[in-house]
């Protein structure tokens, strides 16, 4: 009887760290999208739900780390469990950062003026639908144990890459034939770069989930493409 308690209340926690974790993917990824609607569209009222709705993440992830703790103290699990819980922490870790990546780039919405005069200024959604595209996705391999997955998302941060080289170019060029615009130009290349720093963090998701599948780690397997 005791057996089967502990087993039962084992196979509870990680189906709640699961649910914690796929809640927190869900508000990070929403996150991303709506500060990109709030830059495009100059909306002031989704950019400040954004940056509330960040303190959920906040929230969640000390859920999932507080969950964990008490996991490994009194489960004390081994061997796929135990790989399991330690990657349950390090992906909660990762969306937090995500989240304020996305929080970031809301901050910035409102502090850009003129935005129809921007004509590179369209190359950020498209950038933006990569990025966002990459933690959908490997918060699905996450709750299918996808290796394979995992690989290609690693593989699709390449794009990413090069999607920030070519908006620092055309902004670049852009300040320079219209130096007015400087201070809006520089706010838009600090949300690229968060985008940058977001697909990243996707790759950063995509060894954990590799990692949690197979118990090997995806550097040692996989080369990732050179910029």
């Amino acid at each position: 009887m005791v057996a089967d308690h502990t087993v039962k209340a084992f196979d509870d926690d990680i189906t709640r760290l699961r649910g914690l974790i796929a809640e927190m993917g869900g508000l990070a990824e929403l996150a991303i999208d709506e500060s990109m609607e709030a830059l495009v569209n100059g909306a002031d009222e989704i950019a400040a739900r954004v940056i509330e709705r960040d303190k959920r993440i906040d929230a969640i992830e000390q859920a999932v780390d507080q969950l964990a703790i008490k996991v490994l103290a009194l489960r004390a699990p081994m061997a796929d469990d135990l790989r399991e819980v330690v990657a349950g922490i390090k992906i909660a870790g990762i969306l937090e950062r995500i989240g304020d990546y996305a929080k970031n780039i809301a901050k910035r919405a409102t502090r850009i003026e003129g935005r129809r005069m921007f004509e590179p200024l369209t190359l950020l959604p498209a950038m933006s639908e990569v990025a966002s595209g990459m933690v959908r996705d490997v918060l699905t391999a996450y709750a299918a144990r996808d290796a394979a997955a995992a690989v290609e998302i690693v593989q699709r941060d390449a794009k990413v890459d090069a999607f920030y080289d070519s908006i620092f170019r055309n902004f670049v060029s852009f300040m320079v034939e219209n130096p007015s615009t400087i201070t809006s130009a520089a706010q838009l290349l600090f949300v690229a770069r968060n985008l940058e720093r977001i697909g990243d963090q996707a790759t950063n998701l995509a060894e954990q989930v590799y990692f949690t599948a197979t118990g090997e780690y995806l550097a040692d397997r996989v080369e990732r493409p050179q910029n």
